[in-house]
């Protein structure tokens, strides 16, 4: 299962894709998405360079940023821990 989607259910995509666009078009198609993404990977990408470069000409503080994320993942892990027999028992 990938990204709650069944084998069944890919399968039937995949086809609808061969009837509409054709066998031959779909790695085109293919790699126009895979160019788009990797220039919405990239702009992101670059875009996190800037605000870190820029926080770190006006001295700002990154290492809170960091602090902040460590505590969220702490807090669930713990709720992970406190709800996993919960979830064991429900399935």
């Amino acid at each position: 299962m990938f990204l709650f989607i069944s084998g069944a259910e890919i399968f039937v995509v995949i086809v609808l894709a061969v009837m509409l666009f054709g066998a031959d078009k779909l790695p085109e198609i293919a790699r126009g998405l895979g160019k788009g993404m990797r220039q919405v990977k990239d702009a992101t990408n670059d875009i996190k360079r800037e605000i870190s470069s820029s926080a770190k000409d006006a001295n700002l503080d990154l290492d809170a940023v960091t602090d902040i994320k460590k505590q969220v993942n702490k807090v669930r892990d713990n709720f992970d821990d406190f709800t996993g027999p919960i979830k064991r028992t429900f399935k």
